[in-house]
């Protein structure tokens, strides 16, 4: 239930890494929920609205956690387009959620296996908690892992320096003239 959890905590997060665990935790618990809805919509009467809630609520986070699956292997979220092809299409999808992850960073991020091992060796003076998603990152982490929420602000380019520097200059004159004034 928990790896169903995190996938519905990061709604609409399409970057990323996630590992072949967290994909067939959610589709198997998805899969269990909707058979379980099924049944009581057959029971409560035929037309099926429980699962069709229930569909459109999982949707987005069932292809955000599809894409971050691929991203695991290397491949762009695009590739989810290929189950489109009746039977070769799926069989294709099929190996490529089923294949180990890339070793190492790729384009997408760092391997979610690796984060776990390096994440439990970390002391909690060495850890901080991400104020959008409360989850444990670096305490040197620019960008959180998990929703993407940068930590600094992106440094200012010269000329927002020098429009900064003015409007303080402008100010501190104006500032000193009044006090001046009234003296």
């Amino acid at each position: 239930m928990e790896w169903y959890l995190e996938v519905i905590k990061k709604y609409a997060v399409f970057n990323g890494r996630a590992r072949r665990k967290e994909y067939w935790m959610f589709f198997l618990i998805n899969f269990i929920i909707g058979t379980l809805l099924g049944i009581m919509d057959k029971s409560i009467s035929n037309i099926g609205l429980l699962g069709a809630i229930y569909s459109l609520a999982v949707f987005i986070p069932s292809m955000a956690v599809t894409v971050r699956r691929l991203h695991d292997t290397n491949r762009s979220g695009w590739w989810m387009l290929i189950a489109l092809v009746p039977l070769i299409g799926w069989i294709f999808f099929f190996i490529f959620t089923i294949q180990d992850s890339t070793p190492g960073r790729n384009q997408y991020g760092t391997n979610p296996k690796e984060e776990d091992i390096e994440y439990s060796n970390q002391t909690p003076s060495d850890l901080k908690k991400c104020p959008q998603c409360a989850e444990l990152v670096k305490r040197e982490a620019r960008i959180c892992r998990f929703c993407g929420h940068e930590f600094y602000q992106k440094p200012k380019t010269v000329e927002e320096e020098i429009n900064e520097f003015e409007k303080k200059q402008k100010k501190s004159s104006t500032d000193d003239f009044e006090d001046d004034e009234i003296i």
